[in-house]
């Protein structure tokens, strides 16, 4: 059996180095806890990047894939497939949307909302109408047409031209959309809740406003649900927190609880513009990514599931605003849900090394920033033992 070392080596001499990896391979993992490959066991408030809402390896999750994995892997969408009629339904009976449309991942799903979103435009004879406004700090993702709606100039570096289309604005800012907005806006994109940006929170009536203006204005409203969907804030979607349905909302992530699949979902008036043609994805919505997700969904939705979410991230917060009470360093405590994240007032990188040294796994995002996107089903003990490590690893942070 292959070690740490031994795992590292072979990533570093075959695998592109796209991200800063830390020096562990994650082998094996059972709910809230993984375990690397030599054995050592670890908390994981990670969680995949917010993917592993359901923890790791859920046995309902589990037992759907090995039974589909033996019936029926992969066809073409040329022809009906079952699992993903049903994920359809489930999804539009538990939102706003009338119709889905499946592909495997964020990034691929906010693609076709741009797309959806032009095209919406054309058909109407409308065909000036292409310009997106998205945020400052926002992330859509990888592909180029998703990292040119991006509001993060770190993400645009080496990639020049982007797509002409986009305009940023600052977040939970309605004058910057009043300036914006224009006859040739067909959209604004926005993420509830900034994720990758930082965990911005919107004032509680700017979405609601924002799709005022939208309305008025005759545009879009597309909601990146990608990383907030799924419980992650107390909801089924987030969207519901703050009393304001989009017209598309794109969707991936904690949807296959671990399998890869994207959706993007949008009212008739709007998805009406995707015929034959228009869009695709080869293995969108395939036979076991949708049968992984039904399963997630049916857990998602059991009484009482959402309501411990919140409970526990009420509890998660409060726990994390007493570290910040306690030590100067830390510049802000926010979120809502089990999204959430604690600002220091300097580099935050050296917290998560000792966390995981510890046996916790947590997140650093702009530096500075300690992001905790754990399984709905984390613990307050799992928590507690998580607050004293940060408590010991603030400590030890140099006073400025």
């Amino acid at each position: 059996m292959k070690k740490n070392s031994d795992i590292c080596k072979l990533t570093e001499q075959y695998v592109a180095s796209t991200y800063g990896r830390f020096p562990i391979a994650l082998a094996r993992g059972k709910g809230t806890q993984v375990w690397d490959a030599s054995g050592k066991q670890y908390t994981d408030f990670v969680a995949g990047i917010a993917v592993d809402n359901l923890g790791h390896c859920h046995p309902a999750v589990v037992s759907a894939i090995r039974k589909q994995a033996g019936v029926l892997l992969h066809v073409s969408n040329l022809f009906h497939i079952e699992s993903q009629s049903l994920l359809a339904k489930e999804l539009t009976s538990h939102s706003f949307a009338d119709k889905v449309f499946f592909c495997n991942s964020g990034t691929e799903a906010n693609e076709a909302a741009i797309k959806l979103a032009r095209r919406y435009f054309f058909d109407k004879g409308e065909k000036k109408r292409q310009e997106i406004i998205t945020m400052k700090n926002s992330f859509h993702g990888r592909t180029l047409g998703s990292l040119s709606a991006t509001g993060q100039k770190k993400f645009h570096e080496g990639f020049a031209p982007l797509l002409p289309g986009f305009k940023y604005i600052a977040f939970n800012d309605l004058a910057a959309v009043k300036k914006a907005l224009s006859s040739k806006t067909c959209a604004v994109l926005v993420e509830p809740i900034q994720g990758e940006g930082g965990v911005n929170l919107p004032d509680k009536t700017y979405l609601k406003e924002l799709k005022k203006l939208c309305v008025k204005n005759g545009s879009l409203l597309i909601f990146d649900e990608v990383q907030t969907a799924f419980g992650r804030t107390g909801k089924l979607f987030a969207y519901e927190n703050y009393g304001a349905a989009p017209d598309i909302m794109t969707l991936a992530k904690a949807l296959g609880a671990g399998v890869a699949i994207g959706a993007m979902a949008a009212t008739s008036k709007v998805i009406k513009s995707f015929i034959p043609g228009t869009h695709a994805a080869t293995f969108g919505g395939n036979p076991l990514a949708c049968t992984a997700a039904l399963s997630a969904f049916q857990v998602y939705n059991k009484p009482g599931f959402l309501d411990k979410t919140v409970q526990t991230g009420d509890y998660f917060f409060s726990r994390l605003q007493e570290l910040g009470e306690q030590f100067p360093v830390v510049k802000e405590v926010r979120g809502v849900g089990l999204l959430l994240a604690m600002e220091l007032k300097q580099p935050a990188g050296v917290i998560v090394e000792e966390c995981m040294r510890a046996g916790y796994l947590i997140n650093c995002i702009k530096q500075t920033i300690l992001r905790f996107i754990p399984p709905l089903i984390v613990t307050k003990k799992e928590i507690n033992g998580l607050i004293e490590v940060l408590s010991q690893s603030l400590k030890k942070l140099p006073t400025q």
